[in-house]
């Protein structure tokens, strides 16, 4: 059989304040293309985004902004109170999510790809989606200290995002590599980032067009 380029796909995850945006970031640096789900997420509940009037229908106009965008103060209250709240917004977005990253990963065709998975471990279809998946993971305390230094949140709502979301020995367990960015500097960050792709780089070169997840 001959063999083919096929774009390597990295599945990145991580809890909030991970620096999960940072290892993203130095992907992209790096030659990747990056989908950010969560940025998808945000695009389509803007003004006029695709969402906007099906989250009107389903949740009713207290949770549309004065501008017409989804008031993501007011859902993450809704979701904070009543798990079924998340579950019917998810309803509505991960369709509409998955839509825009298969056309994004068309555009990207050839390049190693990276989807920035918030939820991958929580959402398992993912791990079939991905040739591999990067876990970013760090302590609690890293989280909040993160967290509440550059967005104001409590320590008690940082909390509570983040016992929201699974947990660090979950996303610990799907992971093919994880990056430990616990008192990383920048620099000692991209030095973790580089051995790692380097150590992928053999799959990464030569992809069989079986399209089978290597080994």
């Amino acid at each position: 059989m001959v063999d083919v380029l096929i774009p390597f796909r990295i599945g990145l995850t991580g809890g909030i304040g991970s620096g999960k945006s940072t290892v993203a970031r130095l992907l992209v640096e790096r030659g990747a293309a990056l989908i950010d789900t969560d940025a998808i997420a945000r695009a389509l509940a803007l003004p006029g985004g695709a969402a906007i009037e099906a989250i009107r229908l389903e949740f009713g106009a207290s949770v549309i902004d004065p501008e017409g965008g989804l008031d993501r103060a007011r859902m993450r209250e809704l979701v904070f109170a009543d798990a079924n709240a998340k579950s019917r917004l998810e309803a509505i977005l991960h369709p509409m999510i998955g839509l825009e990253c298969n056309r994004q990963a068309l555009e990207a065709a050839g390049k190693t790809t990276v989807f920035d998975v918030p939820l991958l471990v929580e959402s398992s279809h993912w791990r079939t989606r991905v040739d591999r998946v990067l876990v970013i993971d760090c302590s609690n305390e890293t989280q909040v200290a993160r967290v509440m230094s550059r967005s104001g949140w409590s320590r008690e709502a940082v909390l509570a995002v983040i016992g929201q979301q699974a947990s660090r020995e979950r996303r610990r367990a799907c992971a093919d590599a994880v990056i430990h960015n616990d008192g990383l500097t920048l620099d000692e960050l991209a030095q973790q980032v580089d051995m790692l792709l380097a150590r992928w780089a053999p799959v990464e070169q030569s992809r069989r067009s079986s399209g089978a997840r290597p080994t």
